[in-house]
């Protein structure tokens, strides 16, 4: 008994697909970056403490424990004990366990798109810095955004396909809203059902504070079952073709809590809309959702279209703390007294040293340059360059080679930091990779039209 059982470990472990060398490198630099981040957090907060600046250097000791360290523990942690199977919860962009799925739609996406709208949907726009921005400011100022953007849930292990609201007498504060993602090729529900869409529906209370990461967030009401309800009310309610089965058992009823650290409670049926028999709506909108429902390959165009916030944010800061490093440099070699030494003047010899600092802006420029064109080895190389030089900072500081405290090496090493978190997150790997999958698809495009040519020649 225990060979067979020896045999069947075995052949269990020969059938599991080893990780690609690509996600390996990821993973070890994620977690260098989550040393880095606590590291950087904790020299912060001691040295915040000793200023006289200690109350206003609690923000930036906030921010960074609050969306660098604390998200990046969370990630670490959740990936070791939270499953990675489907089990009627999505997950946070950190790891935690988070909205219930309520609700299921079959129909393609232009029948979702049109069900919705008619019922007085609006589809929220995706997080870009112009969206951030406009998010902020009508959540301060109270003005209304019917298309604002919605916080990041995952299922299948990606991010949500497409979200819906509605706001509730134009404040951006209390919002109903439900996300959907479609479902792979072939998958079923647990019993065997097979369903196009999955939907997560909660209502937004107000904005305030997660109790897991201490990150800004909207509340949610704890009694998710009258917003799953209320979203397929208003569909069948606007549209007398769509039709409405359940699961009554799909789950046991429970109570937990979402990322945010809001309590919710739900009683575990699951409707299932039938959007089959609607009519869709003439509209361009969700070319790219409309491909993936279809397994058609995003066009070029698409793909490099936008970049994401998090890549943005790596070049930009790699690009600001190198040249924060070159403008130091700079300072330092025409402050510093030198005289003439062998006929060489002492401007010459400042040009000599300010050399390596120009090529080192240069580099990194190239580096990033390549880098936002969706180059993987780029990348990989910010990432080890920005990995030593955060390293070579602490060691000076570990070594007393130099001293610490809140001055431009430490705001330097920072920027660095949040750069080298930016270039690990899960987003920008992604990012990165599609650039193969297009040249795949783009190079498959090109050989079927070849043959469709050819055979209208022959």
């Amino acid at each position: 008994m225990r060979k067979d059982q020896r045999n069947s470990r075995h052949v269990s472990l020969r059938m599991q697909q080893p990780l690609p060398v690509s996600t390996l490198v990821d993973r070890g630099f994620f977690l260098i970056a989550t040393v880095y981040v606590i590291w950087l957090a904790v020299i912060v907060a001691i040295q915040g403490f000793r200023s006289p600046w200690s109350l206003i250097l609690l923000i930036p000791v906030w921010g960074i424990f609050a969306y660098l360290a604390l998200p990046r523990l969370h990630r670490m942690l959740s990936d070791l004990y939270v499953p990675d199977y489907f089990f009627g919860r999505t997950r946070t962009s950190d790891g935690l366990l988070g909205d219930p799925v309520n609700m299921a739609v079959d129909g393609s996406f232009d029948q979702l798109h049109a069900a919705m709208t008619r019922a007085g949907w609006h589809r929220a726009e995706e997080i870009t810095a112009r969206t951030a921005w406009l998010m902020i400011v009508s959540t301060v100022t109270g003005r209304s955004y019917p298309t604002a953007p919605v916080s990041t849930l995952m299922l299948f292990g990606r991010r949500h396909d497409v979200a819906y609201q509605q706001e509730v007498a134009g404040n951006p504060k209390q919002r109903h809203h439900v996300r959907f993602w479609h479902t792979p090729p072939g998958w079923l529900l647990p019993g065997g059902t097979k369903v196009d869409w999955l939907g997560a529906g909660t209502y937004d209370t107000a904005v305030g504070i997660s109790w897991f990461t201490l990150q800004v967030t909207h509340r949610i009401d704890e009694n998710t079952d009258i917003e799953r309800d209320f979203v397929v009310s208003s569909i069948t309610s606007a549209d007398p073709a769509a039709g409405m089965r359940s699961l009554p058992n799909f789950t046991t009823g429970y109570h937990s809590r979402n990322g945010g650290g809001d309590r919710f409670i739900t009683d575990g049926a699951l409707p299932i809309l039938d959007l089959a028999s609607t009519h869709a709506l003439e509209s361009g909108d969700g070319d790219e959702i409309r491909a993936l429902t279809s397994g058609e390959a995003p066009s070029a165009h698409d793909a490099y279209r936008r970049a994401p916030l998090s890549a943005l944010a790596a070049g930009i800061l790699t690009i600001g703390a190198t040249a924060l490093d070159c403008i130091v440099l700079t300072v330092s070699i025409f402050t510093e007294n030198l005289t003439d030494e062998d006929g060489v003047s002492a401007l010459t010899i400042r040009i000599l040293l300010l050399c390596p600092v120009v090529i080192l802006l240069a580099v990194n420029l190239l580096l990033v340059r390549s880098f936002l064109r969706r180059g993987r080895r780029s990348r990989v190389v910010l990432m080890t360059l920005l990995s030593l030089s955060i390293l070579l900072t602490a060691l000076n500081y570990i070594l007393d080679v130099a001293s610490l405290r809140l001055d431009w090496g430490l705001l330097s090493a920072s920027l660095q930091c949040i750069a080298l978190i930016s270039f690990a997150t899960d987003s920008t790997a992604r990012w990165v990779r599609a650039r193969q999958d297009d040249e795949a698809s783009g190079a498959a495009a090109v050989t079927l039209a070849d043959r469709r040519r050819e055979r209208r020649v022959g």
